[in-house]
C-alpha cells in the first residue's frame, strides 16, 4: 500500500456490534436479492425451481449480460450449430442499471432471463442468499477454471451459483504520445520500471501535469481508488462478514485519492460522458487497465485512433498486482430451461471460447487451459502499439497476491464508497463526504 499518512477519522467499534452487524448484513441482502414472496404476486414459492420445459417452435434461450462480454459472435457461431437450441441476448450498457433491473425482477419473482451475467463484486451477495440461483456443480467441470474464481461463486454447502467468464489482472494503460510530449519515460519498459509503488504513480504525476497543464494524469478518481483498494484485503467487512469501514488501509485509500482530485484527476465520474469525452480530447494520459478495459479503451477513444494518439500497456502495476473485475454466468431459478441454460453457459465459459474473446475483446480467461495456451501468451495488440499484451496480462496474473475480501455487503458498499469520491470531486468537502459514506454504510446495514 501507498506510504500516506493515515489518521483515525472516529472511534473503535462498539462492544456487542460485531454480532449484530453480520446478522444484519445478511438479512439486508437476503432482502436485496431474493425479496418477499408477497411481492411475487401468487402463491408459487420463489426459492423453488420452475417447471421444466422442452423450447417450443420459436423460442429462444436468453442471456443477459451488461458491458462487453464478446458474445455476439459466439452465439451466432452457437446458434448455427444448434438449431433446436436458440440463444439470444440482450446487452445492457452497465452493471449498475443490469444491477437495478435484476433486482426488480427478483423481487417481482417474474422477468429474469435463463442465463443472467454477474458482477464478481455482486456474488457475495447471491453466495448470502442462494436460494433463487441454480446449483450448477458438475464433476465435468472441476478444475476448469481458476481457484479463487471458483471460491467466488461458491456456498459454504459446495454449491457453486457461477460460471467464471473472465479475470481482471491490472497492468497500467498510457498514452505514449502524451507522456513523450511531456519529456517522460515513453517506452513500455521504461515506464515499467518507473512506477513499481504508488508513491512512484503519484509523484511521476506531479511531474506530468507541471509540464501538460490541462491534461490530467489519470482518467477519474473512481477508478484510482478501485485499483488501490484491489490491493486491501479487508476494505469493507472483516473475515466474519462485519461492516468496518473505519480501518485504516481504506481511510488510507480515501485520503491518498481525495488529496490528489484537484491535481492529477479529471474529475469526471468514470462511466459518464465526461468521463467519455476526455479519451477523445487527450483529457489525461494513464489508467489502470485490466483486460477488458482495452475495448473500452477503443470504443471511446476511435478506433483507428486519432492521428498522433498512441496508446499503449506497460507491464506494470503500482504496489505489485490487482483484479478488477471478472464476472459470472447465473442460472436463475425461475427459468424453465435450466438443462439448456447450463449447457450453454458452460460452453461460452469454456478456454475455447475464453481465447476467443481474449482475442477479440481483451477480457483475460479464467479458464486455466486457457492460460497456459501458446496463441494467448504470443498475442499482441496492434491498437496498443503492438504491445505484448498475452505476455503483459500473464505477467500482470502472477503478480497478484492479494485478493480482497468481499462479504455479502461489498458491492452496495463499495457503490457509497464511490459516491464519496466523485462528491469529492465535484466540490464537496472530503471529511464531509467521508462522514455521509459512514452514515450511509450504516443505513445499509
Amino acid at each position: 500500500m501507498r506510504t500516506t499518512t493515515q489518521r483515525a477519522l472516529s472511534g473503535p467499534t462498539r462492544p456487542g456490534t460485531r454480532r449484530r452487524n453480520r446478522f444484519l448484513a445478511a438479512a439486508a441482502v437476503t432482502s436485496l436479492v431474493l425479496g418477499v414472496t408477497s411481492a411475487c404476486g401468487g402463491s408459487d414459492d420463489p426459492t423453488e425451481s420452475a417447471e421444466q420445459e422442452s423450447l417450443g417452435e420459436g423460442e429462444v434461450l436468453t442471456i443477459t449480460t451488461f458491458g462487453e462480454f464478446g458474445y455476439d459472435e459466439l452465439i451466432d457461431e452457437w446458434n448455427a450449430a444448434n438449431p433446436d437450441v436458440q440463444v439470444e441476448q440482450t446487452k445492457i450498457s452497465q452493471w449498475d442499471d443490469w444491477k437495478a433491473e435484476m433486482n426488480t425482477n427478483l423481487q417481482a419473482n417474474s422477468g429474469m432471463p435463463d442465463i443472467a451475467a454477474i458482477e464478481g463484486d455482486f456474488m457475495p451477495a447471491l453466495i448470502a442468499a442462494p436460494d433463487r440461483w441454480v446449483d450448477l456443480s458438475s464433476d465435468d467441470l472441476d478444475g476448469r477454471w481458476l481457484e479463487f474464481k471458483v471460491d467466488g461463486a461458491t456456498t459454504s454447502d459446495g454449491e457453486l451459483l457461477g460460471y467464471a467468464t473472465d479475470a481482471g489482472p491490472e497492468a497500467i494503460c498510457y498514452r505514449a504520445d502524451l507522456l513523450e510530449k511531456a519529456g517522460l519515460p515513453s517506452d513500455r519498459e521504461e515506464v515499467a520500471a518507473a512506477l513499481g509503488t504508488w508513491d512512484d504513480y503519484y509523484a511521476m504525476g506531479d511531474e506530468f501535469v507541471k509540464k501538460m497543464p490541462g491534461t490530467a494524469w489519470y482518467d477519474a478518481s473512481g477508478s484510482i481508488a478501485q485499483a488501490m483498494l484491489n490491493q486491501v484485503e479487508y476494505p469493507f467487512q472483516t473475515e466474519d462478514d462485519t461492516v468496518d469501514v473505519e480501518n485504516p488501509e481504506l481511510e488510507a485509500v480515501y485520503e491518498t485519492v481525495t488529496s490528489n482530485v484537484n491535481t492529477l484527476s479529471t474529475k469526471a465520474a468514470q462511466w459518464s460522458d465526461d468521463w467519455s469525452a476526455g479519451f477523445k480530447k487527450d483529457g489525461f494520459a494513464t489508467m489502470p487497465c485490466p483486460g477488458w478495459m482495452r475495448s473500452v479503451i477503443k470504443d471511446n477513444t476511435g478506433d483507428p485512433a486519432p492521428k498522433g494518439a498512441v496508446w499503449d500497456v506497460a507491464d506494470v502495476f503500482p504496489g505489485g498486482g490487482g483484479n478488477w473485475g471478472g464476472s459470472y454466468l447465473s442460472v436463475p431459478k425461475s427459468s424453465t430451461h435450466q438443462d439448456e441454460a447450463m449447457e450453454v453457459a458452460a460452453w461460452l465459459t469454456a478456454p475455447e471460447q475464453q481465447l476467443k474473446i481474449f482475442e477479440g475483446y481483451g477480457n483475460f480467461p479464467s479458464a486455466i487451459e486457457a492460460l497456459e495456451d501458446p496463441g494467448l501468451l504470443s498475442s499482441t495488440d496492434e491498437y496498443f502499439n503492438d504491445a505484448p499484451v498475452g505476455e503483459i496480462f500473464s505477467s500482470r496474473a502472477s503478480a497478484i497476491e492479494v485478493q480482497p475480501y468481499k462479504g455479502p455487503l461489498y458491492s452496495d458498499i463499495l457503490q457509497k464508497f464511490q459516491d464519496a469520491i466523485n462528491r469529492v470531486d465535484q466540490g464537496t468537502d472530503p471529511q464531509k463526504s467521508w462522514d455521509t459514506f459512514l452514515s450511509d454504510v450504516q443505513a445499509l446495514q
